[in-house]
């Protein structure tokens, strides 16, 4: 989302040639450029689309405000900094317009259902992050309305199911560098999806007889990832292409395993924790750039983001595992949704978190503590917490938990930098009209207003709830 500036620059570039494309017919081949490509290769666009989604797997801010990571020096994201704007623009001028062209262009089935899952990937992450966006009429080539929450939600459902439907496995899908050109593992990362937004809806529609619920089944019925072996996972190569958490370690060094994450999985005796950081010695939760600095200096060994062997070059990115729809569908058995048993759903996605790792599976006896034995007391903060720790380092994916859920009990940090902002941020901030001229605000500022009218309490802050957040 960086290189923002030169996505928009080449597709207004884009969008003059399509004006333009009538009066170079009137003219026949006199303003035809021989060197210009006329018929991209889809299957390349895809190879290039699928390395940038990585990012939404992390999530530089939101791995900090769950309080996976701790920065270890030039505190700002742990400190509540207001500068927490979320360039969506850039999205849709980058990978959704790329995608769009797969789904206009290519003549493969497997190929353009592939483009309709992943365009949904992304929405699912734009409107979490902001709230109502452009979504039913963006990429039209006019100022796009910005669509409800609740109609983003089953818009985004429907599409899925519909390009489940598509799939044909014809054997001709190329390029795809996330699934290896698997269409039932794509199906099952649809479907899988579908689950994930349904019990993202939790909030607005609890019972068991209302849309998500019913959307829930209907996912789980279709099937979902039900193994590591079919996780969806970015698998570096190493060289010029590594892993993201590799290097974050490789030079500044700026984050470390948060106390919050090790506090819990020290108080279950939890063994995730010689995968999820290299010492013993976590790192304190939002301190001022000082006090970290002294922290460190006396801390040298503090605990990195993940111990080394599971931050290689070549090491996974995970965007949706097993363990994670283990503990989803345990939530669902939990609130009556489904005749599943909460507790082998929720013992499954524990092994299965383990397994991920590479780690031994837990004794026994790690099920039947007071902390994590669904025996009617604190149920949901079990499985939440459980959820929480199998979803990690996805900053994303927790931040969701936590903000749906309520857990686990987050501590904010001690030395926010502004007084006007203190507490766990619920979203992200349109950039203002001031910082750039790209901005939403600056494009479209009547729907950025129709957006933040519907947040709780209305207004562009970060501490405001989305809808399905209300």
């Amino acid at each position: 989302m960086k290189n923002y500036k030169t996505k928009i620059a080449l597709f207004f570039v884009a969008l003059t040639t399509l004006v333009s494309c009538n009066k170079i017919k009137d003219f026949g081949d006199t303003n035809v450029n021989p060197a210009d490509i006329t018929s991209p290769s889809t299957s390349a666009i895809l190879t290039g689309v699928i390395p940038g989604l990585a990012g939404w797997a992390k999530d530089n801010s939101a791995i900090v405000w769950i309080q996976y990571n701790s920065e270890t020096q030039y505190p700002s994201e742990g400190l509540y900094a207001v500068a927490s704007t979320y360039f969506g623009f850039g999205s849709y001028t980058g990978a959704l317009l790329n995608l769009k062209t797969i789904k206009d262009k290519s003549s493969n089935a497997d190929e353009i259902a592939v483009a309709r899952i992943l365009t949904q990937y992304i929405y699912w992450h734009l409107t979490d992050a902001l709230g109502d966006i452009p979504y039913s009429q963006a990429l039209k080539g006019t100022v796009p309305g910005y669509d409800k929450q609740k109609d983003i939600y089953q818009g985004m459902i429907a599409e899925l199911k519909a390009a489940k439907n598509q799939f044909i496995n014809s054997g001709a899908l190329q390029g795809d560098i996330l699934n290896g050109n698997s269409v039932p593992k794509w199906i099952k990362f649809a479907n899988s999806l579908r689950a994930m937004m349904a019990i993202q809806l939790s909030k607005r529609y609890p019972g068991a007889a209302e849309y998500a619920a019913t959307e829930f089944k209907a996912a789980i019925a279709d099937g979902v990832i039900t193994s590591n072996a079919d996780n969806i996972q970015l698998n570096y190569p190493g060289g010029s292409y590594k892993n993201p958490f590799w290097a974050d370690n490789d030079g500044a060094r700026d984050n470390g395993e948060s106390v919050q994450l090790y506090n819990m999985l020290n108080s279950l005796a939890d063994g995730r924790q010689a995968a999820y950081g290299s010492s013993n010695i976590p790192v304190p939760y939002g301190l001022n750039e000082g006090d970290i600095n002294n922290w460190i200096k006396a801390n040298v060994n503090w605990s990195r983001t993940l111990a080394p062997n599971q931050r290689l070059e070549t090491s996974p990115v995970y965007f949706l595992t097993a363990a994670q729809l283990f503990l989803a569908r345990a939530e669902a058995a939990e609130r009556g949704w489904t005749t599943e048993d909460a507790t082998s759903m929720m013992i499954q996605g524990i092994n299965a978190s383990f397994a991920q790792w590479g780690l031994a599976l837990p004794p026994a006896s790690y099920f039947t503590q007071s902390g994590v034995v669904l025996n009617g007391t604190n149920n949901m903060k079990k499985i939440a917490e459980q959820a929480y720790l199998a979803s990690f380092p996805n900053g994303r994916a927790g931040w969701n938990i936590w903000r749906r859920l309520g857990y686990p009990v987050l501590t904010p940090s001690p030395a926010p930098l502004n007084p006007a902002h203190v507490v766990t941020p619920r979203r992200y901030t349109f950039t203002p009209a001031t910082a750039s001229t790209f901005s939403e605000y600056s494009l479209n500022p009547a729907g950025v207003a129709s957006s933040i009218a519907t947040l709780v309490p209305a207004g562009d802050l970060q501490e405001n709830r989305i809808w399905w957040d209300q």
